[in-house]
């Protein structure tokens, strides 16, 4: 698979990756043969969180069960939001960091986010006594190399983006074949500053990678029925091409100069090969050229 350089970190990364948050999910059978199959199709970056219930717990079991993985990739994760609650304070950074370590079986990270500061002050999170305070006491300590951002709500993560305090965020919602809120100020932001950008949620809840006429009822409920016409063009034209639209959707991501890598989710060993696979289709710029009309912003993707 291609790789790209995740901003001034120098980290190479593969263009596709592994948004570990149904791992968890699939529990210790299955969890850890996900990660197995993404890592040895060619996904190098593993994206995780506390907040994803035992998605770290599957992890570091894959590692024991699989040591050989652990020189293959590199395991990102977040600190300050978990199953049930938030901690953005200093000290609370420093244990969920701590209890992250324990779980995956990692002593020093590449890169932790702050994870989902929404409703905290700004000002306290910036501060030296707060959460990048303690961040960049973890990386004083040589436990942390590089800190994130990284937020559901683009409005909130622009803003920590535009700081130039960090290096790297993780941006959901915002960088999509039909969501493209990251031109706004994410974007721009990253440039100006260098920030390698992960793409979180690149294929809509499914859409951007069956089409319309495979996505599940209860998904389709999130989509007007122009959006989803509209993606039925845009597969009309992979299909003239014979370029699955799994592919189309995450190599588009990636051809930001500023974004390295898209990161979808897998629920089964099946899927993280087939999105790491859908890295590696070659599409012809040809194809790109005739996409480019088509690619375009949908206000409200999900229906409100």
């Amino acid at each position: 698979m291609k790789s790209k350089t995740l901003g001034r970190t120098g980290i190479e990364v593969s263009t596709v990756g592994l948004g570990a948050g149904f791992v968890g999910m699939a529990g210790l059978e299955v969890g850890p043969e996900i990660v197995k199959s993404a890592v040895e199709a060619g996904c190098t970056l593993v994206d995780t969180a506390p907040l994803y219930g035992d998605s770290e717990l599957t992890i570091g079991q894959a590692f024991k069960q699989y040591p050989q993985l652990r020189d293959k990739c590199t395991v990102t994760t977040k600190a300050g939001r978990f199953k049930g609650g938030t901690d953005h304070s200093f000290d609370g950074i420093l244990r969920s960091v701590e209890t992250s370590q324990e779980r995956l079986g990692i002593e020093q990270f590449q890169i932790i986010y702050i994870h989902d500061a929404m409703g905290v002050p700004m000002k306290d999170v910036m501060s030296k006594d707060g959460t990048v305070g303690a961040l960049r006491k973890l990386q004083d300590e040589g436990i942390v190399r590089y800190i994130g951002s990284a937020a559901n709500d683009p409005e909130t993560n622009a803003p920590y983006i535009e700081t130039g305090e960090f290096d790297v965020a993780v941006v959901p919602d915002a960088w999509s074949l039909l969501n493209q809120t990251a031109l706004e100020r994410i974007l721009p932001a990253a440039e100006k500053h260098n920030v390698g950008i992960v793409c979180a949620t690149p294929l809509e809840t499914g859409l951007l990678a069956t089409g319309p006429s495979q996505i599940p009822q209860g998904a389709r409920r999130n989509f007007s029925p122009e959006c989803i016409a509209h993606v039925g063009k845009i597969e009309a034209l992979c299909n003239q091409y014979d370029i699955p639209l799994l592919a189309v959707s995450l190599q588009w991501c990636s051809r930001h100069p500023q974004v390295a890598t898209a990161i979808p989710g897998a629920k089964t060993p099946d899927e993280a090969i087939a999105n790491a696979k859908a890295g590696e289709i070659e599409i012809p710029d040809a194809f790109w050229n005739d996409l480019a009309p088509l690619v375009r912003h949908w206000e409200h993707v999900v229906q409100l």
